[in-house]
């Protein structure tokens, strides 16, 4: 097999990566080794070499959209065979911060409930723009209280359940995953995003897109849930978002729960609980199966579910990681950068 080679943060904040030799994992129990292919950028991978947002032992090795082909199996694994082509959620960051499970090198270790069959003619750049995205939102939604503890998405769209769920971002990559699984649910979405991007998170499944630049966004909101029953909130940007979405679930009917990328409104506000995402969490309960295992697949190959924010190819090689990554930090509208590996 080849050598293993990849992006690592030597020390914290340092800046460029350094590309230099990886171990060769080796997948255990019903884990899989996969060949990156193409690995998507994330704007916590840039504040985690920024900032140090999250203590590490370095050397470490970041990153969390990956696609490629399934080069190795754990010896108690079943599900997919050599040569399968798969995307995957690159888990290494979470607690355990095993190098093995991160997505910014040639070779990576998954677990094999946060991957996913790629159907045939999409391409690993369009796939690796899933995960993280995917991941984040379906914390959101599905996982217990406190955070929404939706009913799970299925492919045919499971039957209307009468209630409505307020995507606030949803042009974003957490905001685009969100509301096409909140209507594979069964949940009619609201969303919010810029006038440029109206028809593109149109497009995804929501009902009605509000401009949350608007001065008036707020009473907007309360007018569009007159006569429905929130669900909750999927907040995808923070700060006054967060802020705003709280206004909002005070002012109308339903369970009175936001969920948030990032934050911004005080906890313990009267009457509604505001509960903060970390997208690797679905892997430790059922989430992470019910959606990369169960459902994924099935909608992927229906076409009732589509890669997106659409990516854009920032450079070829691990050496292109750096370009990717500074320029995240300069902002991105309704796209997802990616580097191809190929």
């Amino acid at each position: 097999m080849s050598t293993n080679t990849a992006a690592w943060l030597t020390s914290p904040k340092v800046h460029p990566f350094e590309i230099k030799p990886a171990p060769m994992w080796e997948p255990q129990g019903t884990e899989i080794l996969i060949r990156n292919k193409a690995i998507a950028i994330n704007l916590i991978d840039a504040s985690l070499q920024k900032i140090a947002m999250i203590p590490m032992p370095y050397p470490s090795i970041v990153g969390h959209d990956v696609a490629g082909e399934v080069v190795a199996l754990g010896p108690e694994h079943k599900r997919f065979k050599k040569g399968d082509r798969v995307l995957g959620m690159a888990v290494g960051i979470g607690k355990e911060k095993k190098n093995n499970e991160n997505a910014f090198q040639q070779f990576t270790v998954l677990q094999s409930h946060m991957a996913t069959e790629i159907p045939e003619g999409m391409a690993f750049e369009e796939a690796a723009v899933i995960p993280l995205g995917l991941s984040t939102a379906a914390c959101g939604l599905f996982q217990e209280k406190p955070c929404l503890g939706l009913r799970y998405p299925t492919e045919p769209r499971g039957k209307a359940t009468g209630q409505t769920v307020l995507v606030w971002g949803g042009s974003s990559s957490v905001g685009a995953n969100g509301i096409q699984l909140a209507v594979a649910a069964g949940y009619e979405v609201v969303a919010t995003a810029s006038p440029k991007n109206f028809e593109v998170v149109k497009k995804l499944g929501a009902s009605q897109v509000l401009d949350y630049n608007a001065s008036t966004i707020e009473d907007g909101l309360v007018a569009a849930f007159k006569g429905k029953q929130l669900a909750g909130v999927l907040d995808c940007i923070g700060g006054q978002a967060c802020t705003t979405s709280v206004n909002v679930v005070k002012r109308v009917a339903g369970t009175g729960i936001v969920t948030t990328t990032k934050g911004g409104a005080e906890k313990g506000v009267e009457g509604v609980t505001v509960q903060r995402l970390f997208g690797v969490t679905l892997k430790d309960n059922g989430v992470g199966k019910a959606v990369f295992e169960d459902y994924l697949p099935k909608a992927l190959k229906a076409g009732t579910f589509v890669p997106a924010p659409a990516p854009v190819v920032v450079g070829k090689g691990l050496e292109s990681v750096q370009t990717a990554v500074d320029r995240i930090l300069k902002g991105v509208s309704a796209q997802k950068l990616v580097v191809s590996l190929e």
